[in-house]
């Protein structure tokens, strides 16, 4: 169901003179730049927004001029991070975590139930779709391992598709109907764009952007031309984000340096204009397919760019609105995204590296070991972190003497720190 109503009213022409981005008013200060990870709406008046690391369900039924808080993770139990929210109608809804729990709904979000009748429970969900009338996709996790869960019950009864085959870690997913449909994160050789056309029984890769340690996080289909693909490439410092784009289905992918190292939205409404967004800052727009990129100024910490008929949301440090620009942008205030506390020791490095970090919170953490030139070396680990908590990491460092970077993968996004041996 997500980008149903896709149906690209947006003519890219009028659009830059009649339509702007916009901060939506009326959803709460987003404090300490801990982004939305994720919004969705059934029509242009009907929505949800997720906050991530606040564990936050809003919706609207105004088109984003008001919105009402309908749950919380600690309302639900327990330490939370919300990463999706996808509905099939104006009641059954889902809700995916970073915690090993995935909710529903059947009352439109007032209240919410644990998922548990999985053959084996998903670690996190990180991407949803909902197709037809009673179909629902989701896919995990960022941190592996990678596998799909489908119901095509409304949520009744789910399959959980083991994926490993495939690849090392999923992060989207997109089906243009209930058989047909793409899966995107990563395997050993790097980014990658998975196809079926059986309802996921198998698969088929259209896309590996051959760098280890690379994903596309996003994907999005071309309303109205499905042979039109988009994906964001995240990358690790040296090595550039990608938009890379396919006109004929995925047989051939055209690749372009993203506007960010860490990109992850991405959203078009024609072959060439479109906007790319990711964890660090700005909220870029192209209208020459990505050849060249201009940062609008208008907000930051981009995770999802969602069209519904003529409007268009994204969810970052707020949400966006991509509409009238007469609009109000009152009660708004966006803070830097406050990274990890990591310390090194000793830097430079001899025969050990230990690293300590500071958790605010659950979180997830895959640490990764490349080389000056962004090259994979090594994935030094994944830990779960369960609660605030701090956390000391010892690993044996017999490599040659140069300049190395450590990369740290979190739930709410990634940093880098440059050692030398």
């Amino acid at each position: 169901m997500k980008n149903l109503y896709l149906l690209l009213v947006l003519i890219s022409s009028s659009l830059s003179a009649q339509f702007a981005w916009t901060p939506i008013p009326s959803i709460a200060a987003n404090l300490n730049g801990q982004r939305f990870d994720d919004v969705f709406f059934l029509n242009e008046n009907l929505g949800w927004a997720a906050n991530g690391y606040y564990a936050a369900v809003y919706k609207t039924t105004d088109g984003g001029a008001t919105w009402i808080q309908q749950v919380t993770g600690a309302t639900l139990g327990g330490s939370h991070y919300f990463r999706n929210i996808e509905f099939l109608n104006e009641n059954i809804g889902f809700l995916g975590t970073l915690n090993g729990k995935f909710y529903k709904t059947v009352n439109g979000g007032t209240t919410w139930s644990l998922v548990t009748n999985f053959s084996t429970n998903p670690a996190a969900i990180c991407g949803l779709d909902a197709v037809g009338t009673s179909t629902i996709y989701g896919c995990g996790a960022y941190f592996s391992p990678a596998y799909i869960i489908k119901s095509t019950d409304s949520g009744n009864t789910w399959q959980y598709i083991n994926m490993a085959a495939y690849a090392s870690a999923l992060v989207e997913i997109y089906f243009i109907n209930e058989n047909v449909g793409f899966v995107s994160g990563k395997n050993a050789n790097g980014a990658v764009i998975l196809k079926t056309i059986d309802g996921g029984l198998t698969w088929a890769t259209l896309y590996n952007g051959y760098i280890p340690g690379q994903m596309v996080w996003k994907l999005q289909v071309l309303s109205g031309n499905t042979n039109v693909i988009f994906g964001s490439v995240e990358s690790v410092s040296p090595n550039p984000g990608r938009l890379v784009k396919s006109v004929d289905g995925g047989l051939n992918w055209i690749s372009k340096v993203a506007p960010e190292v860490d990109i992850q939205a991405v959203g078009f409404v024609s072959e060439n204009h479109g906007w790319m967004g990711g964890h660090n800052t700005g909220f870029y727009e192209t209208i020459n397919g990505g050849d060249t990129w201009v940062n609008t100024g208008v907000g930051s910490n981009l995770n999802r760019i969602f069209f519904v008929g003529n409007i268009a949301y994204a969810s970052g440090t707020t949400i966006y609105k991509y509409s009238d620009p007469n609009l109000s942008v009152a009660d708004f205030e966006e803070h830097a995204r406050v990274p990890l506390d990591i310390k090194i020791s000793p830097n430079p490095v001899k025969d050990k590296l230990n690293i300590k970090i500071d958790f605010l919170a659950s979180d997830h953490v895959v640490i990764e070991l490349y080389s000056s030139s962004g090259q994979l070396i090594k994935k030094l680990m994944r830990d779960t972190i369960d609660t605030m908590s701090t956390k000391n990491y010892t690993f044996d460092f017999s490599y040659p003497s140069g300049t190395y970077i450590i990369n740290f993968h979190t739930n709410t996004g990634r940093q880098s720190v440059k050692i030398i041996k």
